[in-house]
């Protein structure tokens, strides 16, 4: 299939964004917080290093496939092959998607996003109420409800993540989206480097996470502990701060997935069909 002139204007927008990711990592004092953070850990023995990674490498995996295999999941591939057949009566599987334009998958694609973006700023301001169980359990609803909607936004584009290949990428995709602002490029560059041996089995790196990507979760222990700040257990009125903190953090956090999800997979499907 040809380009249209609506497909040219979608990948020069996507060029532009993937410029802003460079363009995010030149500040002077993000590069100088950026060495000082390589140098910390390099004191860091490999031996613990090696097996911690590892160790988060597996879990999420294993969280990434659990996810994919629910029945939630399955009936979510059901309505978006149903949206689908709106603008196109021939869609039957995934992989059909990709006869819909890039506004019609867009759009589908858009829909599932909004909703989990809503979905983390509830959850966020539930667990700004300051109860210790929601504090506690709240990095992990994140996980599960992000890494979902990335698997949401790769079946929207037309990619099967039943496939070995397609459930990698989909984790693969939510770490880079997670990596702080000056080496979103890196992350970026990886991914479409997989693209060059793409095929049915997963054959790229083995190794997902790495010490950067720690500072995300230390962004919400930092979250869990203002909130505890605020929250005091005698008053029976629930302060906004609190809340406020929760639901903003939340939010934001998902936002930065499913666009970055979002800017990647539109960037395959018009990979693919050009």
């Amino acid at each position: 299939m040809n380009w249209t002139n609506r497909d040219q204007m979608v990948w020069e927008q996507i060029q532009g964004w993937i410029d802003t990711l460079q363009d995010e990592g030149s500040n002077d004092l993000i590069n100088t917080y950026g060495k000082w953070m390589d140098q910390a850990f390099l004191f860091i023995p490999n031996n613990m290093k090696e097996p911690f990674f590892e160790k988060v490498d597996n879990w999420l995996f294993h969280l990434n496939s659990l996810i994919q295999s629910l029945q939630i999941q399955e009936d979510v591939r059901k309505r978006i092959l149903s949206s689908a057949r709106v603008f196109n009566d021939n869609i039957h599987i995934i992989s059909d998607m990709r006869k819909l334009t890039v506004d019609q998958v867009s759009y589908i694609a858009d829909q599932h996003s909004a909703r989990h973006r809503l979905y983390s700023f509830v959850q966020g301001g539930i667990t700004g109420t300051g109860k210790s169980v929601l504090l506690s359990t709240d990095f992990l609803v994140m996980l599960i409800l992000n890494l979902r909607s990335v698997q949401i936004i790769a079946m929207s584009y037309g990619y099967d993540i039943k496939t070995p290949f397609e459930m990698m990428t989909t984790l693969k995709v939510f770490y880079a989206s997670t990596l702080p602002k000056r080496i979103k490029r890196t992350g970026w560059d990886q991914l479409i480097l997989d693209l060059d041996d793409k095929q049915y089995f997963y054959e790229g790196p083995d190794q997902i996470t790495s010490y950067q990507w720690l500072e995300e979760p230390f962004i919400q222990l930092a979250k869990a502990y203002f909130i505890s700040l605020f929250y005091k257990e005698k008053e029976s009125k629930l302060s906004i701060i609190p809340l406020a903190i929760g639901a903003g953090v939340n939010y934001q956090f998902s936002r930065k997935v499913t666009d970055y999800a979002d800017k990647y997979y539109k960037f395959r499907y018009l990979l693919d069909k050009g």
